[in-house]
């Protein structure tokens, strides 16, 4: 790439995570927060400014572009994907980023609540990141740098691209997406509109991480009934719903099946969400593992809990349900080496080290995958997300820029 460019990524990136986007998991509109759509105007007139003619944001939330090939070879359409929300686990509004310049290593107080503290001792990779410029939010909020670091990114390779019209690359296709904290990122995506061949989501971590493997995922609701009395003639009639589901968390393992005990290729169920009455109480869990199959299984051991927890309270009743959220890409992506080979490429050639990576989690490639368009996830430097302690390397970044802007050429070098 050219030696003397100068990257935007870091500027987008400050002023994108000063718009609010949170999404709202019990919303039922689309997108699931309107103000979502703010952050999806300026993207599509940044594009539109750029000379990228088609950039439109369309009524569901929505950013499509398109950056025309600039080769005669027949080079498969790649998309470039990055979501625009952040999640509902933290507070997104009035973000104040901070720009801590030449990180010296230590300790990093964040001024607007002291309490709030990244610790290297905490945070593993930020110990590789001495002498690097670090941005973190200000102590009250998230960053929001998952994945508003990858729509930067994405950004930055279209300003790079419409700029050095030298470089040799096929037709690009650029999608930011909503909702995808929530689960509904690619709901709504218009696959023939979209029109790409393979594609790669800017979501990922440490610098130099590929990711070709995600969890697969299931949902399940939990609902136990049980008989509601006025509480002054209750005696032997009043069942309690809410004590049963109470009973029933209660019977889930302490040292295993869970987030918080688990690791690496362990699988887990996670409650999310509980409400209820004497009457009526829903659990919601999440339900994950690499292995497909043993979804199932965990679903058979939880509903086993809710029996036995149903089974001290007589009167109570219960009913489980469970659907499909999303399936481990790999089972898609291993069918095309090429998609990972030329990241490997593109990395060396930007001087990075390439790092296979499982993610224990998902992202809107999972599901793009599954619906025909192989879409693994490259870094994006982006770390501690989710939470007031989120930080990322400008450096992270701009090696992510660099990166895409290499594969493009390698998807260009290797078509005929």
């Amino acid at each position: 790439m050219d030696a003397d460019y100068s990257f935007t990524v870091a500027e987008r990136f400050l002023q994108y995570v000063t718009i609010d986007t949170q999404s709202d998991p019990h919303s039922t509109t689309v997108p699931s927060t309107e103000k979502q759509k703010e952050l999806g105007r300026v993207l599509a007139d940044e594009l539109r400014s750029m000379g990228v003619a088609d950039a439109e944001l369309d009524d569901q939330g929505y950013v499509y572009a398109t950056l025309p090939s600039t080769s005669d070879k027949k080079v498969p359409v790649i998309c470039f994907c990055s979501h625009m929300d952040t999640s509902s686990d933290c507070s997104g509004t009035h973000v104040k980023p901070i720009v801590h310049q030449n990180y010296d290593g230590k300790d990093i107080v964040l001024p607007d609540d002291p309490k709030q503290v990244i610790r290297p001792a905490d945070h593993p990779y930020l110990k590789t990141k001495k002498g690097e410029d670090i941005i973190t939010a200000s102590g009250t909020t998230l960053l929001g740098a998952d994945d508003k670091a990858g729509v930067a990114i994405i950004m930055d390779l279209a300003h790079y691209l419409t700029t050095h019209p030298e470089v040799k690359h096929g037709t690009i296709r650029i999608l930011f997406t909503p909702d995808e904290e929530i689960g509904r990122g690619v709901d709504h995506v218009n696959l023939e509109r979209l029109g790409a061949d393979f594609g790669y989501t800017l979501d990922g971590g440490e610098r130099g991480s590929y990711t070709d493997e995600t969890f697969s995922a299931n949902g399940a609701t939990v609902t136990f009934y049980g008989n509601s009395i006025h509480p002054g003639y209750a005696k032997n009639k009043l069942v309690n719903a809410m004590k049963v589901a109470a009973t029933f968390l209660d019977l889930l393992p302490k040292d295993s099946f869970s987030p918080e005990t688990t690791e690496d290729r362990e699988g887990f169920v996670h409650p999310v969400h509980m409400e209820g009455t004497a009457e009526k109480a829903v659990v919601s869990f999440i339900i994950r593992d690499f292995e497909t199959a043993r979804l199932k299984l965990h679903e058979a051991r939880l509903e086993q809990f809710a029996k036995q927890a149903v089974g001290r309270y007589t009167g109570s009743r219960y009913e489980f349900e469970s659907k499909e959220q999303y399936r481990n890409m790999k089972e898609i992506v291993d069918r095309h080496p090429e998609i990972g080979e030329y990241v490997k490429t593109a990395m060396e050639r930007s001087g990075v080290v390439f790092k296979k990576h499982s993610a224990r989690g998902g992202t809107d490639g999972s599901r793009l995958s599954f619906m025909g368009v192989p879409f693994p996830d490259i870094f994006t430097g982006e770390m501690a997300f989710h939470g007031k302690q989120e930080y990322v390397s400008i450096q992270d970044m701009q090696k992510s820029v660099e990166t895409l802007i290499h594969l493009v050429q390698v998807w260009e070098e290797k078509s005929s």
